[in-house]
């Protein structure tokens, strides 16, 4: 009687999965990393596949980079902050469209050190995993020294949301200052000379509420009143900016995002100040639940490129590592117009 091959009692190996399909380990790497072209028959890959399934095994990720000479892994880099439901669902559409290249995306965030030192250290991490391609999002240290370091090690594309771009290096920029100008230019347009602008009390949003201020600033001439003012994403310190607000002398209020827009709202609506006659109130994001409001929220929508478009663009770098640097505007802005202002 012939004895039938039984399963290992250890972690399943490609001998395993060649003895109980009974084909060679060369069939079974050529059937399970999809390089078998036309050498091998289907009821092999469905045999081979089924051994695979049964054994619960599993290819090795180290073993098949080294046979095709990258890793597959794009490494999105973020800082460790809240980007907000736009950038998530922007995340979201950029990992599917990577996965549909064949690629596996992998965040990484790390807000650790600063200067060069933070960015070489940063790029030594990011290298023992050997990244086809990183992209390095705002926040994130990256500098030519860095990214050199990153090709070094066998990345093929590198590529940065900073502002401005780092040198050599490909850069997607989303300019956060167009934010604020455009908020800015649509208050002036309603006759308002004296604004107030929020700035987040969280530091780590420096990097977006601080450009957006500059915006403002930038927008506006000598004779137009701009005040900075800090909040936190309280409600208390919401309701003490509404009951100052009499006593500011301002008549619009830029709120950085949507959600300290609907955070003060709230309060000025609680302080019986009325929206838009004696607060005109732009937030940004352009949130479903800002439109939801009473009076709805006029806010700056962040026109971004599809995700996927992003992952297109990934996987041209990647096959073409020897592309010059490409400097690519990564989405504007533009006002929605509703009641708050």
């Amino acid at each position: 009687m012939n004895q039938q091959p039984t399963a290992p009692t250890g972690t399943p190996t490609s001998a395993d999965v060649a003895r109980l399909a009974g084909v060679s380990r060369a069939t079974v790497s050529y059937v399970l990393n999809d390089t078998a072209g036309g050498r091998v028959g289907e009821q092999t890959r469905q045999r081979v596949r089924a051994a695979a399934e049964e054994l619960g095994y599993i290819p090795h990720a180290a073993a098949r980079s080294l046979r095709a000479g990258h890793s597959g892994i794009v490494l999105l880099a973020t800082p460790e902050i809240t980007l907000g439901p736009l950038f998530s669902e922007f995340f979201t559409e950029l990992r599917a469209g990577l996965r549909d290249h064949g690629y596996t995306a992998v965040i990484y965030g790390d807000n650790s050190g600063d200067g060069g030192d933070r960015a070489e250290s940063a790029a030594r991490i990011w290298a023992e995993l050997r990244p086809t391609a990183v992209l390095a999002g705002v926040g994130t240290p990256l500098t030519p020294r860095s990214a050199e370091l990153l090709r070094r090690s066998g990345t093929r594309a590198v590529i940065t949301l900073a502002d401005p771009p780092v040198a050599g290096v490909h850069a997607l920029v989303l300019d956060q200052r167009r934010i604020g100008a455009t908020a800015a230019e649509h208050l002036l347009a309603r006759g308002h000379r004296a604004l107030g602008v929020v700035v987040p009390t969280d530091r780590s949003l420096d990097l977006f509420s601080l450009p957006r201020l500059a915006g403002v600033r930038e927008a506006v001439d000598g004779g137009i009143r701009v005040e900075r003012l800090d909040l936190d994403y309280t409600e208390q310190a919401a309701a003490r900016l509404a009951a100052d607000w009499p006593g500011l002398g301002l008549s619009a209020l830029f709120s950085y995002n949507d959600e300290y827009a609907m955070l003060l709202m709230s309060a000025f609506q609680d302080a019986g100040i009325g929206i838009p006659d004696e607060v005109a109130l732009v937030g940004a994001d352009d949130l479903m639940l800002a439109r939801l409001l009473r009076p709805r929220l006029t806010s700056v929508q962040q026109l971004l490129p599809p995700g996927r478009t992003l992952a297109d663009l990934i996987d041209r770098l990647i096959r073409h590592p020897d592309t010059p640097p490409e400097i690519h505007d990564l989405g504007t802005a533009r006002i929605a117009v509703r009641d708050s202002s």
